[in-house]
């Protein structure tokens, strides 16, 4: 049986394996407990039984207006337990969040960052051009191709920037693709 709970800092010690995926993004110590700290909603573990770490998921929400969004920073499930669907649970988990999210939940939480407002408009993640089942997963999942950034990672490959529209969306203009690509210095950061 599967358990998804939020991350919490022990699991920094046990998640080493599952990054261990040559397509996934690993990061420093410090990022992934400035993720922690900051948006605790959008950090998840899966475990199987007897505590071992499945995979993960970590976002934030971001943006102003329109843009206002949830993000997904990092995905990833240990190849053990690929093709059980365990992607897609996590990645409706966030989206869920994401289209949920109100004002005064961030406001009661005391959580820092921006307040901005309540439900997010679409979600979002940068996935690796070459990524082919990535990419099948994540249409699978209803998102879409928005825009093509050239050499987005190491400056070597392009990323695509995936998008789903959520209910606050109603007319999903987010998700209208772009007509050309952009280099990263033209993404936009908060």
């Amino acid at each position: 049986m599967t358990t998804i709970r939020r991350f919490c800092c022990n699991d920094l010690l046990r998640f080493a394996s599952v990054n261990l995926d040559h397509l996934t993004e690993t990061f420093n110590m410090s990022f992934y407990m400035t993720y922690l700290a900051r948006w605790p909603d959008y950090f998840h573990v899966a475990d199987a039984p007897g505590n071992r770490v499945m995979g993960y998921i970590m976002g934030k929400v971001e943006g102003q207006g329109e843009s206002w969004h949830g993000h997904v920073t990092a995905v990833t499930v240990d190849p053990e337990y690929r093709r059980q669907q365990l992607a897609k649970k996590l990645m409706n988990l966030l989206e869920e969040i994401s289209d949920k999210i109100k004002l005064e939940d961030l406001m009661d939480s005391g959580k820092p960052g921006r307040i901005n407002g309540d439900k997010a408009y679409f979600v979002d993640l940068f996935v690796r051009a070459s990524n082919t089942p990535a990419i099948k997963m994540y249409e699978k999942l209803d998102y879409v191709v928005y825009r093509r950034v050239l050499r987005y990672y190491s400056g070597e490959e392009d990323g695509l920037d995936m998008r789903k529209a959520l209910s606050r969306d109603v007319e999903k203009k987010s998700i209208i693709p772009l007509k050309r690509p952009i280099t990263p210095d033209e993404l936009e950061y908060d």
